[in-house]
């Protein structure tokens, strides 16, 4: 037991400052639900309709990109500064590929959102918000890199600061930006776009900068050769190599297929709240910005687990496995239970502070997140289960799992309950409760497998 004591508290050393930047990111999208439902409540369901569609897009290149911090606290733990160095330059090369292939899917689905079926109220508000949001992917994917590369070293603090900056920030804009202040026009929904691509990018501008001086982790930045040979391309492209991607696309397809897998479920069911209500889809996106904010706890322990895993495989430490990774899962399990009880006991009151004026939306609101606080136990299992198996290098069973739960599951259960059937909005997220409780037991199992 002390084993598990100990690796616990390893983990939480590392998962705390990821934890806090993890949630302020989420607390990007509650200052935009809450600063845009005062805007009205049509302006809120595209916010939700857009921030969907996008995230299908944006989180399966977060997946992608996992396998940086992976290898690169893998090369850490063994001692290979050259391995370190060599992998950042595979993750910014991996990363503009993927900004390429996103902004390619992304920006010309803006002239298709209305075949989603939509009301065409919402469709109607939503083209700037979803093109700006689209934009921002660019320097989003792009900071991931230096985050990750960052923490896997054992450096998460200023990444973590960075990211609360960034939310500040995006505060200051949305307030200037949406209501028009400070002499500058009231943007109203496009404003909240603009405000959250002004401070993604200078978040990356400062993460960059921070991680060229900082001694340690600028050992890893390309310098020019002696005598000044060799320009700004020929630095960080030097020493790329085909089997490099190769093995970082082994981890990060899977994983970007995990992703996909659960936030397509998600978006689906934003989608087919469209199909029951605009109140509904209103609602949806209050409880989801709630649940994916708690959310952000376990999924900062989580990429810990990860990064602790592969360092462990690193330092040849395998006998730590089995602790490391449950006491990571009942950390993640632990907190989450709290937030459940939050949810279900003051559910009314959270739902209220975002549209005070729709009584309507507030109450659907309110019986969404008790629904969220059923299943938050079962997604702080599977997430940080995930985690860890993929600091293990297992991704083909993780995401096949993940595939059955999501798939044939979720999305169809949420369907037949909620559209077809009699339940509404409830039964859309119904759905979803019951595959993440599939998933959380079969990717539990697999751990307990794998490490026994």
């Amino acid at each position: 037991m002390s084993a598990f004591f100990r690796e616990a508290r390893a983990t939480l050393a590392l998962a705390v400052p990821i934890i806090v930047g993890q949630t302020s990111q989420m607390l990007i999208n509650v200052a935009d639900t809450m600063m845009i439902g005062h805007v009205g409540t049509t302006e809120l369901a595209a916010a939700a309709f857009a921030g969907s569609v996008f995230n299908v897009v944006f989180l399966g290149g977060i997946g992608l990109l996992a396998a940086v911090s992976i290898f690169t606290a893998r090369a850490n733990g063994a001692g290979d500064q050259a391995g370190v160095a060599s992998w950042l330059r595979h993750g910014i090369a991996l990363a503009v590929i993927t900004i390429l292939v996103q902004m390619a899917v992304l920006l010309p689905m803006g002239g298709h959102l209305h075949r989603f079926g939509q009301p065409p109220e919402v469709v109607a508000v939503v083209g700037p918000y979803y093109f700006l949001l689209g934009v921002s992917v660019v320097p989003a994917m792009l900071f991931q890199v230096f985050r990750q590369f960052a923490e896997a070293q054992g450096r998460p603090w200023v990444p973590m600061f960075i990211m609360l900056g960034g939310v500040a920030l995006n505060v200051v804009f949305n307030w200037i930006l949406i209501y028009g202040k400070l002499g500058a026009p009231a943007m109203g929904l496009a404003g909240a776009g603009l405000a959250t691509l002004l401070a993604r990018a200078g978040a990356l501008a400062a993460i960059m900068a921070w991680t060229r001086g900082e001694p340690r982790l600028g050992e890893a930045w390309p310098r020019p050769a002696p005598g000044g040979n060799g320009g700004f391309w020929r630095r960080w492209t030097g020493g790329l190599r085909a089997d490099g991607f190769g093995e970082m696309l082994k981890i990060g397809a899977p994983a970007a297929a995990m992703l996909l897998f659960e936030v397509t479920a998600f978006t689906m069911a934003a989608l087919m709240m469209g199909w029951v209500s605009e109140q509904a889809l209103a609602a949806h996106q209050i409880a989801l910005t709630c649940a994916g904010t708690t959310f952000m706890v376990p999924l900062g322990i989580s990429m810990a687990a990860g990064i602790r895993m592969s360092a462990l495989l690193g330092e040849g430490r395998l006998e730590a496995r089995r602790a490391s990774g449950f006491g990571a899962v009942g950390m993640g399990c632990a907190f989450m239970s709290c937030t459940a009880l939050v949810f279900v006991v003051a559910g009314g009151v959270i739902a209220r502070g975002f549209v005070p004026e729709d009584a309507e939306v507030a109450a659907l609101a309110a019986r969404l997140l008790v629904v969220a606080g059923i299943f938050q136990i079962f997604d702080g299992a599977q997430v940080v289960s995930a985690g860890a198996l993929r600091g293990l290098a297992d991704v083909r069973v993780p995401t096949g799992i993940t595939f059955a739960a999501y798939w044939l599951l979720a999305i169809p259960g949420g369907y037949f309950l909620g559209v077809r059937g009699s339940f509404g909005a409830v039964g859309i997220w119904g759905g979803l409760a019951c595959g993440l409780a599939v998933a959380a037991v079969l990717l539990v199992r697999r751990l307990s497998r794998l490490t026994r």
